[in-house]
């Protein structure tokens, strides 16, 4: 393959994009690979489609190789599967629907379990039709409230998608541990850092549930890690250790003070070690119990009120609470007007008319300086298990670096930030129960296949491979995925037609070729260019080429080498 930059569908931008914020977007733009067509799309030009196709055949590949079957489905779907399984509710206001001319509903497609499902409940019956792998590379659709990051936060994105079938949960396990293990071959391929981490399943359901984050302070994800032991999750799965119960009648009974001015946690904590409250002056906010007040809305129902109880050293994570509460979306309680049983800012768990879940460190037996559901008045000595009774637990308060770790005990927390590359699920029978779905068993009974889900976006790769691997002058690719493997630089206008016959010698041995042949830029121009664009290897024609020397730059390690070119 040879390009020529002097007809190269090809603009570098030498001022930063107004609207990029963060390094992928920014260089993806500047050098040409990419160009905004609409928020949250974009237009993929030569340089960028072919490293869009590059990534998508490694991925290709090693689902080949481990037995998977590409297909294609449509992208305008009907509305019918969507209801059946109940993910039209589910996905609310995240996905695109539109009706044909004739009325019918119908959506863009974020992703085709119910597709994959139906395809093989039409072509297979029996036993012997088992396992199954099937996948896709196909453009998916979410309706983005906000879309951001160029690439990595996209409305229109290209993702890989691939559904096993199974007769058993072990040979689900099976299917699972092979895709964990292709996609670890894929992202060394692609030359990403990454982390497996555990993970919630929303909408797609099911059991086990891990994500792939590619490691950048960008990264929309957070995780975290043990300093102990390897375990890694995105904060919104991370479980809390709870402590031990006590006895809830070993404390002292309640009592109720004046705390005039007081509705923040910093507040009450400075009031209560002053006036030396439950005859005690070392309180801090974990001695304190904070109460949230949510607004709760499930798919097709009417807004509900939840009330949540944390130590007042945490905040509320939404994103937790959502993740708990999948398909549910939640927001902070404005209404307190129309609820004036609820007292903004001394809100107690005592007799508390609304549902009440708590924080897993608040366990029968903790006692707690909480709200007296009063105005300007603070109870002492609010024990759980006596005084109130939560309705259960929910993981909803903040994760924060040094928090104990929940698998081994012995190691700490530690905090980063990362892209969500992939996604693999075990999925279980959820949509094969919906569709029923059944093969007949080699004793004549129907059996009911179990499925996984195994997905990879493919467009977010390349923007996450980008904000990986760049320095301050541009993009510096990884071979696998570059677009070209070399970049031919002549310096002078009469080293364009030997760059050119170089080049056109260096294709005809299987190489991917960029020759600079424009004639009316200037050297400094094409070496600037040559580092934003970011291919590998660079030759130069110079000065010596008389003598039958060129110069050879590596775009990654930055070195630099005289060679004498073969006869």
């Amino acid at each position: 393959m040879l390009l020529r930059m002097s007809n190269l569908l090809l603009r570098t931008l030498r001022e930063e994009p107004a609207e990029a914020e963060v390094p992928s977007h920014r260089l993806l733009l500047r050098a040409g690979y990419i160009r905004r067509a609409a928020p949250g799309g974009f237009t993929w030009l030569p340089l960028g489609k072919l490293v869009l196709d590059r990534v998508a055949t490694v991925i290709r590949e090693e689902m080949a190789a481990i037995g998977g079957q590409e297909v294609s489905f449509p992208a305008l779907l009907p509305r019918e599967p969507y209801e059946t399984s109940g993910r039209w509710a589910e996905y609310g206001s995240d996905i695109f629907t539109l009706q044909d001319r004739r009325g019918a509903d119908h959506l863009l497609a974020p992703t085709h379990e119910e597709m994959a499902t139906l395809l093989v409940r039409d072509l297979f019956s029996s036993y012997r039709d088992y396992p199954l792998i099937v996948f896709q590379v196909q453009t998916k659709f979410r309706d983005e409230a906000r879309p951001r990051a160029g690439l990595l936060r996209g409305r229109e994105f290209l993702m890989k998608d691939a559904y096993s079938f199974d007769l058993d949960d072990d040979g689900l396990r099976e299917a699972y541990a092979k895709h964990r293990g292709a996609y670890q071959r894929m992202f060394d391929r692609l030359g990403l850092r990454y982390t497996i981490v555990a993970a919630m399943s929303g909408a797609m359901g099911g059991s086990a549930s891990e994500e792939f984050l590619a490691e950048t302070p960008v990264g929309e994800d957070t995780f975290v890690g043990c300093t102990a032991c390897e375990y890694a999750a995105n904060t919104e799965a991370v479980t809390t250790v709870a402590p031990p119960h006590s006895d809830p009648h070993a404390h002292a009974p309640i009592t109720v003070h004046d705390t005039p001015d007081t509705p923040t946690i910093e507040s009450l904590v400075s009031l209560a070690n002053a006036r030396r409250l439950g005859d005690r002056d070392d309180w801090t906010a974990a001695d304190t119990l904070k109460n949230v007040v949510l607004t709760v809305t499930r798919p097709g129902a009417e807004p509900e009120l939840l009330a949540i109880g944390v130590p007042g050293d945490r905040e509320v994570d939404l994103k937790r609470v959502e993740a708990a509460l999948h398909p549910a979306t939640v927001a902070m309680f404005d209404g307190w007007e129309s609820r004036p049983d609820l007292v903004r800012g001394y809100l107690g768990p005592q007799k508390l008319d609304l549902r009440y879940l708590v924080d897993p460190r608040v366990v029968p037996g903790t006692a707690w300086l909480t709200g007296a559901n009063e105005p300007g008045r603070h109870a002492v000595d609010v024990v759980c298990g006596r005084d109130f009774t939560p309705d259960g637990t929910i993981e909803a308060a903040e994760v924060r670096a040094g928090d104990p770790c929940p698998a081994c005990g012995a190691g700490t927390l530690t905090m980063r930030r990362g892209v969500e590359i992939g996604h693999i699920f075990q999925l279980g029978r959820r949509y094969t129960e919906v569709f029923d779905v059944d093969a007949l068993g080699p004793d004549g009974r129907p059996v009911r296949p179990t499925m996984g889900c195994y997905g990879i976006g493919v467009s977010r790769a390349v923007a996450a491979i980008a904000e990986q691997h760049h320095d301050a002058q541009g993009l510096a690719w990884p071979p696998e995925v570059a677009p070209c493997d070399v970049h031919v630089i002549p310096t002078s206008r009469d080293l364009v037609e030997p760059a050119v016959d170089l080049a056109t010698r260096l294709a005809a041995q299987g190489k991917r070729v960029l020759v600079d042949d424009r004639r009316g830029a200037s050297p400094g121009v094409k070496f600037t260019d040559a580092e934003l664009i970011g291919i590998p290897q660079a030759i130069v024609l110079g000065r010596r080429f008389a003598e039958g020397y060129v110069e050879i730059r590596d775009r990654r390690t930055g070195t630099r080498e005289e060679v004498r070119l073969p006869v």
